[in-house]
């Protein structure tokens, strides 16, 4: 198995790039963002590596880290999500924004990624809910409270100040993250009205 090739560019494909290694041009397809940071023909670079091995067939896939790599095979684990899907997500968000997205359950940034609905960004979020707050920027509050909104397990007021912030026009982890500040200043007693007042400060900050 191939797990890094460091080579010289060779040239470039729509979604791949033929990595020079000690006069062997291997083809690895690549999520579109990491082609993008890719350095000129004839230049060095480092690429993690996912091998795929079937019956008639390998395929390379590189990435820009082994934590990339990681988020690969794990999204690879989601019903309904193959190679293409899962390289058309990290091809416009980075691993961390991923594990955010996923953490706060925003099923909308997941599905902006090419061939990925409605449906298989639910299940996305949905299975992987468990392992994306290791791996996520956010904070621990706001994911909870992304989590009990979606379980509709909130308190009613932390429920409606978050709708009512999303009714203004903000996204929903926007606003869920706004609130989780809100609550901490107001305590865990506040109410919606005062929820509202304090995110809508937050965001305005």
């Amino acid at each position: 198995m191939i797990g890094k090739l460091k080579g010289v560019i060779d040239s470039y494909g729509e979604d791949f790039v033929i990595l020079d290694v000690h006069g062997v041009g291997y083809h690895v397809q690549c999520p579109s963002r990491v082609l993008q940071g890719l350095p000129p023909v004839g230049e060095a670079a480092v690429l993690s590596i996912e091998t795929y091995v079937r019956e008639d067939q390998i395929r390379l896939f590189g990435f820009a880290s082994d934590l990339e790599r990681e988020w690969f095979r794990m999204l690879m684990t989601v019903q309904g999500v193959g190679a293409k899907v899962a390289l058309g997500i990290l091809g416009i968000l980075k691993p961390g924004e991923v594990a955010n997205a996923i953490a706060l359950q925003d099923k909308v940034t997941i599905a902006r990624a090419p061939g990925v609905g409605k449906r298989v960004a639910e299940r996305i979020v949905t299975e992987l809910k468990a392992k994306a707050p290791a791996f996520a920027d956010a904070d621990s509050g706001t994911v909870q409270l992304a989590s009990e909104i979606a379980g509709k397990t909130a308190p009613r007021p932390v429920a409606d100040a978050v709708s009512a912030l999303v009714n203004l026009g903000y996204g929903g982890p926007q606003a869920a993250a706004a609130v989780a500040s809100a609550q901490r200043s107001a305590g865990e007693d506040a109410g919606t009205a005062t929820l509202i007042r304090l995110g809508l400060k937050e965001l305005s900050s």
